[in-house]
């Protein structure tokens, strides 16, 4: 009896001594693997912001985003879109690939104010991880920002309707891309100055061309409220049927009002988006008819989405362009011979 606990008080000690040498293995590989992903953070850090020659991914939401995005960085990074031309991103949900393509992204850059409505949970995962997930609209001025009482007092999220006001977000850009490619600053600093004077010069088009518009037909009648900022900018009064968020259904109620609106101002003309149904709005040309008023539907603008990827209305210069063109022509006004055509 005593020898068989004499043997088994040795297996104890042996079965001690393995369980002990495999955790000190196991601790000494999580060290080591600990060690190498904090190694491999710093190199990485060190090929952007000391060397610059690690490209670094930045990934946006929104085409009005990755154009002014391009144009800092250039070729010197990768920047990815996720939410494609004639896409709403209020109703936008993340697929698989979206939350792959955030997740491998170095820089995040989003609108905020609630535009990317069912992306959001997405984002915050994203940026929960470590990654730079950054609100381009961060630095506009609360004061600036409208916030409709049917919005729950949240802010309006389309803030690029304005070029004077969008061109705020150039800086943040800016300073994020800085933040990670210190190396580089300088070439980032002048493309940022460039496209400030751009936008500087389409806001100064777009005022000249929508004074042509009589002041008693500067109405502006569309699918959604995606345009108080630019009615706020340019002295345009602006009725959308549905609400601020496309998610939002406009009411049997809502259309014949605005119906009224249309026969008691004789206003001649209303706008279909890109990124929205058409039923609204040739429910109102149609109800505006049945009290002999004629409205016609004056063109399609581009609200929470550009054009195609590789066109100048894919461009948020371009889509600019166009909408002030549309508007001009359709109530009545004489856009300059000049225009911008693709020239800025």
């Amino acid at each position: 009896m005593g020898i068989m606990k004499k043997y088994l008080s040795i297996i104890l000690v042996l079965s001690l001594c393995l369980i002990l040498s495999v955790l000190s293995s196991c601790q000494s590989q999580k060290t080591e693997v600990d060690q190498r992903i904090k190694a491999r953070t710093v190199t990485k850090e060190s090929a952007i912001e000391k060397t610059g020659t690690r490209k670094i991914k930045i990934v946006t939401t929104i085409g009005m985003i990755n154009d002014l995005v391009k144009q800092v960085v250039k070729d010197k990074h990768e920047v990815q879109n996720i939410i494609d031309a004639g896409v709403d991103p209020h109703l936008y949900k993340a697929t698989r690939s979206d939350i792959a393509l955030l997740s491998s992204a170095d820089l995040v850059f989003y609108n905020g104010l609630l535009l990317e409505g069912k992306l959001t949970d997405a984002l915050i995962r994203v940026a929960s991880s470590g990654r730079k997930v950054v609100a381009v609209t961060e630095s506009i001025d609360k004061k600036y920002l409208l916030s409709p009482p049917e919005f729950n007092e949240h802010y309006d999220p389309h803030v690029w309707m304005d070029p004077a006001a969008w061109l705020k977000t150039v800086e943040v850009i800016t300073d994020k891309v800085i933040s990670l490619d210190n190396v580089n600053k300088d070439f980032y600093r002048k493309n940022s100055q460039d496209l400030i004077n751009k936008l500087k010069k389409l806001d100064s088009y777009c005022q000249e061309a929508l004074n042509t518009v009589p002041n008693e037909t500067r109405v502006l009648v569309t699918a959604h409220d995606a345009f108080n900022y630019f009615g706020k900018r340019y002295g345009y009064e602006v009725l959308g049927i549905q609400g601020i968020s496309t998610e939002s259904e406009a009411g049997v109620k809502d259309i014949q009002d605005l119906v009224k609106t249309l026969v008691d101002r004789k206003i001649k003309a209303v706008f279909v988006e890109s990124t929205v149904s058409d039923r609204n709005i040739k429910a109102l040309v149609e109800g505006a008819k049945s009290y002999g008023h004629e409205v016609s539907i004056g063109g399609k603008l581009f609200s929470d989405a550009m054009g195609k990827s590789g066109t100048y209305r894919g461009t948020y210069v371009g889509m600019i362009d166009h909408n002030v063109t549309t508007i001009v022509k359709a109530l009545g006004g004489s856009a300059p011979t000049s225009g911008l055509n693709g020239s800025l």
